[in-house]
Protein backbone atom coordinates (compact mmCIF):
# COMPACT_ATOMS: atom_id res chain seq x y z
CA UNK A 1 0.00 0.00 0.00
CA UNK A 2 1.28 3.41 -0.68
CA UNK A 3 2.39 5.37 2.21
CA UNK A 4 1.93 9.30 2.22
CA UNK A 5 4.61 11.15 4.68
CA UNK A 6 2.21 13.80 6.06
CA UNK A 7 2.04 16.61 8.07
CA UNK A 8 -1.23 19.04 7.37
CA UNK A 9 0.82 21.96 4.96
CA UNK A 10 -0.26 23.05 1.64
CA UNK A 11 2.10 20.61 0.04
CA UNK A 12 1.06 17.24 1.18
CA UNK A 13 -2.68 18.47 1.97
CA UNK A 14 -2.90 18.45 -2.90
CA UNK A 15 -1.31 15.23 -2.41
CA UNK A 16 -3.59 13.53 0.03
CA UNK A 17 -6.56 15.56 -2.17
CA UNK A 18 -5.36 13.47 -5.05
CA UNK A 19 -5.47 10.20 -3.61
CA UNK A 20 -8.45 10.24 -1.81
CA UNK A 21 -10.01 11.48 -5.14
CA UNK A 22 -8.87 8.55 -7.44
CA UNK A 23 -10.54 6.18 -4.32
CA UNK A 24 -6.45 5.09 -4.11
CA UNK A 25 -5.35 3.18 -0.97
CA UNK A 26 -3.06 4.45 1.38
CA UNK A 27 -1.55 4.88 5.01
CA UNK A 28 -0.54 8.10 6.05
CA UNK A 29 2.67 8.46 7.73
CA UNK A 30 2.49 11.02 10.48
CA UNK A 31 5.59 13.32 9.86
CA UNK A 32 5.22 16.09 12.29
CA UNK A 33 7.48 19.01 10.95
CA UNK A 34 7.14 21.09 14.06
CA UNK A 35 8.71 18.45 16.05
CA UNK A 36 11.09 17.51 13.05
CA UNK A 37 10.29 14.16 11.98
CA UNK A 38 11.48 15.21 8.64
CA UNK A 39 15.10 15.17 10.31
CA UNK A 40 15.14 11.72 11.06
CA UNK A 41 17.52 9.60 9.64
CA UNK A 42 14.65 7.09 8.24
CA UNK A 43 12.92 10.24 6.64
CA UNK A 44 16.11 11.34 4.81
CA UNK A 45 16.54 8.04 3.69
CA UNK A 46 13.19 8.64 1.71
CA UNK A 47 13.69 12.35 1.26
CA UNK A 48 17.18 13.66 1.57
CA UNK A 49 15.88 17.70 1.63
CA UNK A 50 14.24 16.95 4.56
CA UNK A 51 10.56 18.24 3.65
CA UNK A 52 7.19 16.54 3.49
CA UNK A 53 5.38 15.43 1.56
CA UNK A 54 6.82 12.21 0.68
CA UNK A 55 5.95 9.03 -0.80
CA UNK A 56 6.17 5.61 -0.86
CA UNK A 57 4.97 3.13 -3.12
CA UNK A 58 6.64 -0.39 -2.96
CA UNK A 59 10.37 -0.28 -3.81
CA UNK A 60 9.33 2.85 -5.35
CA UNK A 61 10.45 6.44 -2.99
CA UNK A 62 9.43 9.87 -4.52
CA UNK A 63 10.15 13.41 -2.79
CA UNK A 64 8.52 16.95 -3.97
CA UNK A 65 5.23 17.56 -3.75
CA UNK A 66 4.58 18.14 -7.75
CA UNK A 67 7.03 15.12 -8.62
CA UNK A 68 4.46 13.47 -5.96
CA UNK A 69 1.36 14.74 -8.11
CA UNK A 70 3.21 13.74 -11.62
CA UNK A 71 4.06 10.51 -10.86
CA UNK A 72 0.58 8.97 -9.24
CA UNK A 73 -1.29 10.99 -12.34
CA UNK A 74 0.86 9.00 -14.44
CA UNK A 75 0.40 5.71 -12.85
CA UNK A 76 -3.53 6.14 -11.55
CA UNK A 77 -4.35 7.93 -15.07
CA UNK A 78 -7.30 10.15 -13.43
CA UNK A 79 -7.25 13.73 -13.31
CA UNK A 80 -4.82 14.16 -15.77
CA UNK A 81 -5.33 15.68 -19.37
CA UNK A 82 -5.30 14.50 -22.30
CA UNK A 83 -2.15 12.59 -23.37
CA UNK A 84 -0.94 15.02 -26.20
CA UNK A 85 1.90 16.99 -26.28
CA UNK A 86 -0.37 20.50 -26.11
CA UNK A 87 -2.08 19.25 -22.89
CA UNK A 88 1.00 17.89 -21.40
CA UNK A 89 2.54 21.34 -22.28
CA UNK A 90 0.05 23.43 -20.95
CA UNK A 91 -0.89 20.99 -17.62
CA UNK A 92 3.52 21.15 -17.04
CA UNK A 93 3.25 24.92 -17.28
CA UNK A 94 0.96 25.64 -14.46
CA UNK A 95 2.00 22.68 -12.04
CA UNK A 96 5.36 24.51 -12.11
CA UNK A 97 4.03 27.93 -11.68
CA UNK A 98 2.36 26.56 -8.52
CA UNK A 99 5.74 25.09 -7.74
CA UNK A 100 8.67 27.63 -8.24
CA UNK A 101 6.05 30.66 -7.97
CA UNK A 102 2.65 30.46 -5.87
CA UNK A 103 4.63 27.84 -2.83
CA UNK A 104 7.87 29.57 -2.24
CA UNK A 105 6.75 33.26 -2.52
CA UNK A 106 3.72 32.58 -0.03
CA UNK A 107 5.93 30.48 1.90
CA UNK A 108 8.51 33.20 2.12
CA UNK A 109 5.70 35.66 2.49
CA UNK A 110 4.15 33.78 5.72
CA UNK A 111 7.99 33.44 7.04
CA UNK A 112 8.64 37.10 6.66
CA UNK A 113 5.31 38.76 8.18
CA UNK A 114 4.37 36.18 10.81
CA UNK A 115 7.87 34.97 12.23
CA UNK A 116 11.31 36.78 10.96
CA UNK A 117 11.96 39.61 13.40
CA UNK A 118 12.82 42.98 12.39
CA UNK A 119 13.75 44.75 10.06
CA UNK A 120 11.90 43.15 8.05
CA UNK A 121 10.03 45.55 6.21
CA UNK A 122 11.68 45.17 2.51
CA UNK A 123 11.65 41.11 2.44
CA UNK A 124 7.61 41.22 3.79
CA UNK A 125 7.44 44.04 0.47
CA UNK A 126 9.10 41.68 -1.82
CA UNK A 127 7.44 38.43 -1.01
CA UNK A 128 3.82 40.07 -0.60
CA UNK A 129 4.34 41.49 -3.62
CA UNK A 130 5.23 38.13 -5.60
CA UNK A 131 3.17 36.05 -3.99
CA UNK A 132 0.28 38.45 -5.01
CA UNK A 133 1.62 38.86 -8.77
CA UNK A 134 1.35 34.70 -9.17
CA UNK A 135 -1.71 34.76 -7.60
CA UNK A 136 -3.52 37.00 -10.10
CA UNK A 137 -1.92 35.08 -12.80
CA UNK A 138 -4.09 31.97 -11.92
CA UNK A 139 -7.42 34.59 -10.68
CA UNK A 140 -7.12 35.50 -14.45
CA UNK A 141 -6.45 31.95 -15.83
CA UNK A 142 -10.36 31.24 -13.94
CA UNK A 143 -11.90 34.01 -14.41
CA UNK A 144 -11.84 32.99 -18.22
CA UNK A 145 -12.77 28.83 -17.68
CA UNK A 146 -14.08 27.10 -14.52
CA UNK A 147 -10.44 24.96 -14.03
CA UNK A 148 -7.19 25.62 -14.61
CA UNK A 149 -6.95 23.49 -17.35
CA UNK A 150 -9.88 22.34 -19.50
CA UNK A 151 -11.06 20.23 -16.61
CA UNK A 152 -10.89 19.53 -13.20
CA UNK A 153 -7.45 17.87 -12.53
CA UNK A 154 -3.92 17.81 -10.52
CA UNK A 155 -3.21 21.38 -11.34
CA UNK A 156 -6.69 22.56 -9.29
CA UNK A 157 -5.72 20.21 -6.49
CA UNK A 158 -2.19 21.81 -6.22
CA UNK A 159 -3.55 25.28 -6.43
CA UNK A 160 -6.09 24.10 -3.53
CA UNK A 161 -3.65 23.19 -1.25
CA UNK A 162 -2.45 27.03 -1.41
CA UNK A 163 -5.14 28.46 -1.66
CA UNK A 164 -6.40 27.58 1.55
CA UNK A 165 -4.03 29.27 3.32
CA UNK A 166 -4.52 32.76 1.21
CA UNK A 167 -5.51 34.85 3.71
CA UNK A 168 -2.26 34.08 6.09
CA UNK A 169 -0.74 34.67 2.98
CA UNK A 170 -2.07 37.97 1.96
CA UNK A 171 -4.42 39.43 4.27
CA UNK A 172 -8.36 38.65 5.07
CA UNK A 173 -9.32 40.77 2.13
CA UNK A 174 -7.45 38.93 -0.23
CA UNK A 175 -10.65 37.43 -1.52
CA UNK A 176 -12.08 40.35 -2.73
CA UNK A 177 -8.86 40.81 -5.99
CA UNK A 178 -9.50 36.87 -5.91
CA UNK A 179 -13.21 35.78 -6.74
CA UNK A 180 -12.47 33.27 -9.15
CA UNK A 181 -9.79 31.88 -6.98
CA UNK A 182 -12.23 31.70 -4.15
CA UNK A 183 -14.83 30.00 -6.59
CA UNK A 184 -12.72 26.97 -6.88
CA UNK A 185 -11.40 26.75 -3.33
CA UNK A 186 -15.27 26.77 -2.36
CA UNK A 187 -16.14 23.68 -5.27
CA UNK A 188 -13.15 21.78 -3.59
CA UNK A 189 -13.92 22.36 -0.02
CA UNK A 190 -17.32 20.88 -0.89
CA UNK A 191 -15.91 17.86 -2.36
CA UNK A 192 -15.99 14.93 0.52
CA UNK A 193 -12.50 13.75 -0.30
CA UNK A 194 -11.21 17.64 0.76
CA UNK A 195 -13.03 17.66 4.05
CA UNK A 196 -11.74 14.18 4.82
CA UNK A 197 -8.10 16.02 4.02
CA UNK A 198 -8.65 18.90 5.94
CA UNK A 199 -9.95 16.79 9.06
CA UNK A 200 -6.23 14.79 8.97
CA UNK A 201 -5.26 17.79 11.17
CA UNK A 202 -7.48 16.86 14.25
CA UNK A 203 -7.40 13.27 13.73
CA UNK A 204 -4.03 12.32 13.60
CA UNK A 205 -1.51 14.19 16.16
CA UNK A 206 0.55 17.34 15.13
CA UNK A 207 2.32 19.55 17.07
CA UNK A 208 0.37 23.43 16.86
CA UNK A 209 2.44 25.49 18.46
CA UNK A 210 5.43 27.30 16.84
CA UNK A 211 7.66 27.37 19.94
CA UNK A 212 11.41 28.05 20.37
CA UNK A 213 11.89 24.18 19.54
CA UNK A 214 9.58 24.40 16.68
CA UNK A 215 11.39 27.77 15.34
CA UNK A 216 14.96 25.64 16.02
CA UNK A 217 13.37 23.05 13.75
CA UNK A 218 11.97 24.68 11.19
CA UNK A 219 14.03 27.94 10.74
CA UNK A 220 17.64 26.28 11.10
CA UNK A 221 19.50 28.79 9.43
CA UNK A 222 18.96 31.04 12.53
CA UNK A 223 21.40 29.05 14.50
CA UNK A 224 24.14 30.55 12.02
CA UNK A 225 23.38 33.93 13.48
CA UNK A 226 23.85 32.91 17.20
CA UNK A 227 27.26 31.33 16.68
Amino acid sequence: MIQLYYHPSPNPAKVALYLEESNTPYEIVVTDTRKGDQHQPEFRAINPNGKTPALVDGDIKVFDSTAIMLYLGEKIGQFMPPATPAAHAEMYSWLMLVATGIGPYCGQAVHFKHFAPEPKAYAVNRYDFEAWRHWLLVEERLSRQPYMLKDYGIVDMSVWGWARVIPRVLGEGAWDKLPNVKRLLDEINAKPAAQKVEAFATQFSFKTVVDEDARRILFPSNERLKA
